[in-house]
């Protein structure tokens, strides 16, 4: 693995670490809420780190083959580098494929796992079909303009979202790069069934998904609470896909209650 250069990841709090996975084709960015306000008035709620996943962002994409057991040891060495054993980790779609495969590669370093609006279940034959499309598209083009012209960000939000937000995602989905999406397509068709690998989580779970969600639905959220020994669901209403930008004061709270029970 190749990673030179990674920049450090924006962080705020002092309290219990938690690690936040951003969805695909986004950055960090869309986690200035959580980074925000869940550390609380104190900052002695969380330690909020929210790293750019490969490619996106701040952090370069490294030659490795498209994988997300890859961005799963990214997280481990962030870990490393911060001087930190064991963190919550949350990850909202690509970002809980992420954080799922960390949970597979690196279990003992967790401390608590957030699912946000992600699935366990591996890619139809159908869906990966698409991924590649995308990836051999924007490869060809040099740009990601075929996200704009497929309106990408309508299947990712509900459909009675703020005009302003869905105006701030289509910008973030611009700036994504080429060479990080075709990746991330690749890497997301790749990764198999994690059903098992929630079955072994013995930290507390928080599944969060937004009720309108048509990416990954609320069938796929209950998939991952039965699996997960001990886990809690949060079905926010009215909201899409990106339930933490679309609700992010009930994501919030989803997730304070975790870390709760973190503590103990």
């Amino acid at each position: 693995m190749t990673l030179p250069n990674a920049p450090a990841a924006p962080e705020n709090g002092t309290g219990t670490p938690l690690v936040l996975l951003h969805a695909f084709p986004l950055s960090a960015r869309m986690w200035a809420c959580q980074l925000d306000r869940l550390p609380g008035p104190a900052g002695e709620a969380a330690r909020v780190i929210v790293p750019d996943q490969r490619g996106f962002g701040s952090t370069p994409l490294g030659d490795d083959e498209p994988s997300l057991d890859a961005v799963a040891d990214d997280v481990a060495r962030l870990l490393d580098g911060l001087g930190i054993e064991r963190a919550v980790l949350g990850g909202l779609s690509m970002g809980g494929y992420a954080a799922m495969a960390f949970a597979r590669r690196h279990g003992d370093r967790l401390a608590g796992l957030v699912l946000a609006d992600t699935k366990a279940t591996p890619d139809t034959e159908q869906a990966r079909a698409n991924r590649e499309r995308i990836a051999g598209a924007v490869e060809a083009r040099r740009s990601v303009s075929i996200l704009a012209e497929e309106k990408i960000e309508e299947g990712l939000l509900g459909p009675a979202t703020d005009p302003d937000l869905v105006a701030h995602v289509r910008a973030m989905i611009a700036e994504a790069p080429p060479a990080a999406v075709a990746w991330a397509q690749r890497a997301m068709a790749a990764r198999g069934d994690s059903l098992e690998v929630l079955a072994g989580v013995r930290v507390p779970a928080a599944v969060i998904v937004g009720e309108a969600d048509t990416v990954t639905p609320l069938a796929e959220a209950r998939l991952m609470t039965a699996a997960l020994p001990d886990a809690e669901l949060t079905v926010i209403p009215a909201v899409g896909h990106l339930s933490s930008l679309e609700a992010p004061e009930t994501f919030n709270a989803a997730v304070r209650a975790l870390l709760k029970r973190v503590r103990g």
